[in-house]
């Protein structure tokens, strides 16, 4: 008989690639939000995190918690440019009100953290959002290891597409970034070119999960990253030359500058040079960039996983090629068509 799983955020990313590796296995039931998750193999209801029985009746709460053998609460709030107390709700009420659903049933939770908590948020009020979001997942942390609930919480790095074929449900901040240097709209970006940009692949991420659930591992906390395999900009700014002249396109490697001169010499500069919306995005990418790199080596425990082998540098460049001709594809500057992309896509 299956086991049923709850799973929320199942209309994001990892959500949908964790559907199609619990599927088989598991009745799941998804709650969501606005956006419905339309797939034939779940059952699904909308849901508020912010009501004692997440917005459903009394009795069909009870007959919710009563069938619940597995929780995996996946959804959070990610944009940083969101109202903060939007943020909280979702991103600290969230974990909270599955931490009662999980109690209730009798089920351990599993949490969808950041491996990004590793990053002390910035005192910069321009990144005022990305200290919230930081400050909340590490909120939502401490309330899970504080519950008597058994419970696991998996941080991932960056995650980008399925190391196969590069497809993804939507694509992430880094591709935004990487997208604007194929394109050549990316002459300059903050920071330093040898620092590690941790990245992994989303198929790796929902296996590794997937394994942790199936194995009833129901205590303890796993970084889902590179590690000492992470990718620098260095190898980032080559696959982005190597996609752009896949599109012939044939944009310039952008130039690096440190963050102190980014900030004292170029943003000044760009107040008379460029639109406020064009400044916006550039402070957008500043944002990201900060987040995104670190001269430190983020902890790992894929190999102890089973998944060291698949995250090697060479399998997560690979892995990155994919995803950014993937994003070339969708994005109508490589046709599907191509040698390449077929070669990948196929």
């Amino acid at each position: 008989m299956k086991r049923t799983l709850l799973l929320t955020g199942g209309s994001g990313v990892i959500g949908r690639a964790m559907l199609d590796v619990m599927a088989e296995d598991f009745d799941i039931v998804c709650l969501r939000g606005r956006r419905p998750i339309d797939d034939p193999r779940v059952g699904e209801f909308a849901g508020d995190f912010t009501h004692p029985t997440l917005g459903l009746s009394a009795a069909d709460y009870a007959r919710l918690v009563d069938r619940v053998d597995v929780v995996l609460h996946g959804a959070a709030v990610t944009k940083w440019n969101v109202d903060p107390e939007q943020l909280r709700a979702v991103n600290v009420q969230g974990p909270a009100s599955m931490l009662r659903v999980a109690a209730d049933a009798g089920a351990p939770l599993y949490y969808l953290s950041t491996a990004f908590v590793a990053r002390q948020a910035p005192s910069d009020e321009r990144f005022a959002g990305l200290a919230a979001y930081l400050e909340s997942k590490t909120e939502a942390e401490e309330l899970i290891r504080a519950a008597s609930v058994p419970a696991v919480i998996v941080r991932p790095s960056v995650v980008t597409g399925d190391s196969r074929d590069g497809r993804m449900a939507a694509f992430q901040g880094l591709h935004r970034i990487l997208g604007s240097a194929v394109r050549g709209t990316l002459p300059v970006m903050a920071g330093d070119i040898g620092s590690r940009v941790d990245t992994v692949p989303v198929d790796i991420v929902v296996e590794a999960v997937g394994k942790l659930i199936r194995v009833r591992v129901t205590r303890g906390e796993y970084w889902l990253t590179a590690g000492d395999q992470a990718l620098t900009f260095t190898d980032l700014a080559e696959l982005c030359e190597h996609v752009s002249q896949l599109a012939w396109i044939g944009a310039v490697r952008p130039r690096f500058m440190p963050f102190e001169s980014v900030d004292r010499l170029l943003l000044p500069l760009l107040d008379d040079l460029i639109s406020d919306g064009r400044r916006k995005m550039f402070i957008d990418f500043l944002e990201s960039a900060w987040v995104f790199q670190s001269t430190d080596v983020m902890p790992s425990d894929l190999d102890r996983l089973g998944f060291g082998d698949r995250a090697t540098k060479g399998a997560l460049t690979e892995a990155l090629r994919r995803s950014l001709i993937y994003w070339a594809q969708v994005k109508n500057l490589l046709p599907a068509e191509s040698p390449e992309a077929e070669s990948v896509l196929r």
